[in-house]
């Protein structure tokens, strides 16, 4: 009896050509989102004319125009930026989750709850309430990413002073820094100048309304090399989840990896609480749904959270403008409701 071959050519060949589907697939899906969020809102704009000034704005005078100059300035300079910087807070917090998630073998690990979003809300809040912006448009990101990284640190090191060294006491051991850091944050903002308390509490909440162009370029920067430094590490992140001994076993080393994948994780985190606010569940759901799809090989779950991750708060964010419209909902919210009704549907599902 011949035995059949664990991989051809052909399967081989075969399974690229579904990721290269599923890849084409959610680009598709993705672009969908971001053209329906520039469409839709207080003031709708049909796609025939959002697509006339996204062409005539990147290949000038493709298109003559018909739309008049306030559509035109809805489209490109409002609408369009904050579907982009959706698009790329949540594929940053997508990944985020996916990698948290493997490198402490915890399904609830997420920057939210390991108190990495709460030590960049600190920064944030410190650079818009506190010191000013002494280095201009890069005070807020840098403060963040510095306040997620020292709590990417604290939560590492009460780990290690109390012995919760396990995947689990790991999370716990990041939501009650979680708290201590906001209590602080919230202290930051009883302190600071009552006229912009309350532009940082909707801040807080999530929000994506201060979006411009000129912004775009800092999460974008972070992301690419950060998210592909984390795609590269998909092998060593798949051993990690089976266990600290397998990993080590196969000659990673498994504290120094771990730190550097929560650096990687503050450093994109802090520089997306810097400009989006906090978001929480996004890098908690995504890796969830994609595993139920794809299954648990971190090359696949890691560039597809992102992609979903997009798309998701994409959509959150066209949620948020029209659920109240002509006021923006806090974006926080529409992921909170989404959430709570993830864990009920992942809490029947296990039952």
């Amino acid at each position: 009896m011949t035995e059949t071959p664990l991989s051809t050519p052909a399967s081989a060949t075969l399974r690229l050509t579904r990721r290269a589907a599923l890849a084409l697939g959610g680009g598709g899906v993705l672009l969908l989102a971001i053209l329906t969020a520039v469409s839709v809102g207080a003031v709708a704009v049909p796609l025939a004319t959002v697509w006339g000034v996204l062409a005539n704005h990147v290949v000038p005078g493709l298109v003559t125009p018909d739309w008049t100059p306030g559509r035109e300035a809805i489209v490109w300079d409002i609408r369009f930026p904050r579907a982009l910087l959706a698009a790329l807070v949540g594929a940053g917090l997508g990944i985020v989750g996916a990698a948290l998630q493997s490198v402490t073998r915890n399904p609830l690990a997420d920057p939210h709850l390991l108190g990495i979003s709460s030590g960049g809300a600190f920064g944030a809040i410190a650079a818009l309430l506190h010191t000013g912006l002494f280095l201009g448009l890069l005070t807020v990101p840098l403060l963040a990413f510095g306040g997620a990284l020292a709590a990417t640190l604290l939560v590492l090191a009460v780990a290690r002073v109390t012995g919760a060294t396990s995947a689990d006491r790991l999370v716990l051991a990041g939501v009650a820094v979680s708290f201590i850091i906001m209590a602080g944050a919230n202290i930051l903002i009883f302190l600071g100048d009552p006229k912009a308390t309350h532009t940082v509490v909707f801040w807080m909440l999530g929000g994506l309304g201060l979006a411009q162009w000129g912004h775009l370029i800092y999460p974008l920067a972070v992301l690419l090399p950060a998210g592909l430094w984390l795609w590269s590490q998909a092998p060593a992140l798949n051993a990690m989840s089976l266990g600290d001994e397998t990993a080590a076993s196969l000659g990673i080393p498994v504290a120094r990896f771990r730190l550097t994948v929560f650096v990687a994780g503050a450093l994109i985190t802090g520089v997306m609480v810097a400009f989006s606010g906090l978001i929480g569940f996004v890098g908690l759901m995504m890796p969830h749904l994609v595993r139920l799809a794809v299954g648990g090989d971190n090359t696949r779950v890691l560039p597809l959270s992102a992609l979903l991750g997009a798309i998701f708060l994409v959509a959150a964010d066209t949620v948020a403008r029209i659920v109240m419209a002509p006021e923006d909902m806090p974006i926080g919210v529409v992921t909170g409701l989404v959430g709570g009704v993830f864990f009920l549907w992942l809490m029947a599902r296990k039952a």
